[in-house]
């Protein structure tokens, strides 16, 4: 008998005491089961394709519209490539049998123009230490898949669900008591859209530097409205096969200056307000044109004085939280100059012409106040507390109840 309650009780205990040693990642597809439509969704999107077993990349996944990668930089094969970085919107780029990010002269392949380009050439042997953003479950310890090359391990390739809702395990075994993380604050989204100091926005070669969307936010009038009030985050605005990504509407929030743009020739002629207020600023792997990048600033806010900088005098910064007429209209009407654009820019939304009167310009992105940075998540919902003082109590009581049976026996 006494052993029955020694076994009765291991068992009790080790129900009580498992959710006290964390929850662990258990896998998009595990999430499915219960969020098929949002699954769906989100497999439309680029996130969890960053970073793909070679093998996997060159599968795609065609249900979702993900193209397969089939080019190869010159003088390798694909037994020389262990993972695949990118390769579904802008460019591809890859690691090589060691690890290593391959570098050289045309090795970056980019989609937009179909031509292998240079990167980094001259570094020869480039860790890849982008798992923090580029993975699910990251650890900055080891080496995954014992690859030197690769700094830090991690659960899952890629950016999957559990990267912004976190780890699942005991959701999925409890999903009534248990509630994944859903933090609906910028600041989740900052944690990887966003390059070096969030308070400046880092630019090279005439354009933003890509993935600072957050920097951007933070320094425009909508720093205080969270990327979700615009974005369905499970949508892609990339996707062809997507076509409700963007939840809310400028209009919807600026109607007046909307009815009244609605009735001018440029509206008439099909120019929207991101044409304007969100041009290609920013770039990842293709220059258009001189004032053209190929990723949307959030930066919102034109600078309509003809002689307000773009970037600071060594091009490593914005000059301010605004988008120059250079960038804002000059890159559709490439056979004018700013002065022609500042007359009608203080009146654009009616296109009429009006001598504009000089802005004082920044030299320096300025910081936002009171705002929240990526160690901020403000609006964060977690889990559940796992069991603590609880689980002590709860194993005291037990042990109490088998004492009293053994004494009545």
């Amino acid at each position: 008998m006494n052993a029955m309650k020694i076994v009765l009780a291991a068992v009790f205990l080790s129900l009580l005491i498992a959710p006290v040693l964390g929850a662990e990642y258990v896998g998009s597809d595990r999430c499915k089961t219960c969020h098929k439509d949002i699954w769906e969704d989100f497999m439309k999107t680029g996130h969890p394709y960053k970073l793909r077993p070679v093998d996997e990349a060159r599968q795609g996944n065609e249900e979702f519209g993900i193209r397969k990668v089939t080019e190869l930089p010159n003088g390798y094969t694909w037994d020389d490539i262990t993972y695949v970085i990118g390769g579904v919107w802008w460019k591809t780029r890859f690691v090589n049998e060691t690890g290593y990010i391959v570098t050289g002269n045309a090795v970056q392949y980019n989609l937009e123009t179909g031509q292998w380009v240079p990167y980094d050439p001259d570094e020869v042997a480039k860790p890849y230490n982008c798992g923090k953003c580029h993975t699910t479950g990251y650890n900055e310890d080891g080496h995954q898949d014992g690859l030197p090359g690769i700094v830090g391990t991690w659960a899952f390739p890629g950016i999957e669900c559990e990267a912004c809702h976190g780890p699942a395990s005991e959701h999925v075994a409890n999903p009534t008591e248990v509630k994944p993380e859903v933090d609906t604050s910028s600041a989740l989204c900052g944690k990887c859209h966003v390059r070096g100091d969030p308070s400046r926005i880092p630019a090279s070669n005439g354009f933003i530097k890509h993935h600072e969307q957050y920097n951007e936010l933070l320094a425009s009038p909508h720093k205080d409205l969270s990327c979700i009030t615009c974005h369905d985050p499970h949508k892609s605005v990339k996707n062809p096969m997507v076509d409700d990504a963007i939840k809310m509407k400028c209009e919807q929030c600026h109607g007046d200056v909307a009815k009244e743009f609605a009735e001018s020739e440029m509206a008439k002629e099909g120019v929207e307000c991101t044409d304007c207020h969100m041009p290609f600023a920013a770039k990842s792997a293709v220059k258009r044109a001189e004032f053209e990048g190929d990723i949307r600033s959030h930066l919102f806010r034109i600078n309509t004085d003809p002689s307000a900088p773009m970037f600071t005098d060594d091009g490593k910064y914005t000059a301010g939280g605004y988008l120059t007429l250079d960038f804002a209209c000059l890159y559709c009407h490439t056979d004018k100059d700013r002065e022609w654009a500042a007359k009608y820019a203080v009146k654009a939304h009616k296109f009429e012409e009006e001598e504009p009167k000089p802005t004082p310009t920044a030299t320096a992105t300025p910081t936002p106040e009171k705002t929240a940075t990526p160690e901020q998540t403000p609006t964060k919902e977690k889990q559940k507390p796992t069991p603590g003082f609880e689980v002590l109590g709860a194993v005291a009581a037990l042990l109490g109840a088998i004492y009293l049976l053994g004494r009545r026996r």
